[in-house]
């Protein structure tokens, strides 16, 4: 009874600030803007916005696809390093989010623009200027460049509790370097890649700020789609809920496949 006492406070705060806002978005969802009915003309007014839903996910699934590629043999070689330098290379890695995200993002703002720093080194070298303001190119920039250290991090702490009696043990029996990597060390950091693809392709198909100052009000992604609803002059906050709650579905069920593929690798280890 003591035990269940301690956890009435995060119950309460989770009924205040987590369940309560998801009723009122369900209720939003279902309800029209005119007179509070129940109606599903939210959800069929959303199928004009289908290019955002496109795009959104597009540039989430690239952004998190780069991370991936740089994230896992970064995670891979900081595994095999020496105890202090992983400490350092970890502090390095989380030294930017110690920094607020607008700054973070304007930083490149300044970087990516026709006459900011890129430009200005590459016309200093000679090199042909990049027109990278303002476009998609520049939204998966700032995406990556934020959200990477949520791919590395979880990846490196799988690696780099890899028992090492397992490969060698593996190589013991003739296994070679591409061998050990495909069949242990792969499928066993495979919860961390799936936890690192989660951290990053949510808040990448959510975003709005990013879009916003990088992509210069030209890329419109859900995050940006769901402000205007409740913050635009389109004022309209059941399409906005109906919108959300939607995208919450559909995070859901990537989440849920990926977690299903993560459980057949991990039975496949084990045989």
């Amino acid at each position: 009874m003591r035990n269940r006492s301690i956890a009435v406070p995060y119950v309460g705060w989770m009924a205040i600030f987590v369940v309560a806002p998801l009723i009122l978005i369900v209720v939003y969802a279902f309800t029209s803007n005119q007179d509070g009915s129940l109606t599903f003309e939210n959800f069929r007014n959303m199928f004009s916005y289908a290019g955002i839903f496109r795009d959104s996910f597009l540039l989430a699934f690239i952004a998190t696809a780069i991370c991936l590629v740089i994230g896992y043999p970064l995670s891979y070689i900081l595994a095999r390093e020496r105890p202090a330098i992983r400490r350092m290379a970890v502090i390095f890695i989380m030294l930017p989010m110690w920094m607020n995200f607008l700054l973070r993002t304007y930083a490149w703002m300044s970087i990516l623009e026709n006459n900011g720093l890129l430009n200005r080194a590459l016309s200093a070298l000679g090199l042909p200027a990049l027109n990278l303001a303002n476009t998609d190119a520049a939204v998966v920039i700032g995406m990556v460049y934020n959200f990477l250290p949520f791919m590395i991090l979880p990846i490196f702490a799988v690696i780099e509790k890899i028992d090492r009696r397992l490969i060698e043990a593996a190589q013991d029996l003739g296994a070679n370097s591409v061998i050990v990597f495909r069949r242990i060390i792969f499928p066993l950091s495979l919860p961390g890649v799936l936890s690192g693809i989660t951290m990053v392709f949510i808040p990448a198909v959510s975003t709005f700020v990013i879009s916003q100052l990088l992509g210069g009000g030209m890329t419109l992604l859900l995050g940006d789609l769901i402000e205007m609803q409740f913050l635009g002059n389109t004022y309209n906050p059941h399409l906005g809920s109906a919108i959300s709650l939607v995208m919450m579905l559909i995070v859901l069920v990537c989440m849920a496949i990926m977690n299903r593929f993560g459980e057949g690798e991990e039975e496949a280890v084990v045989l």
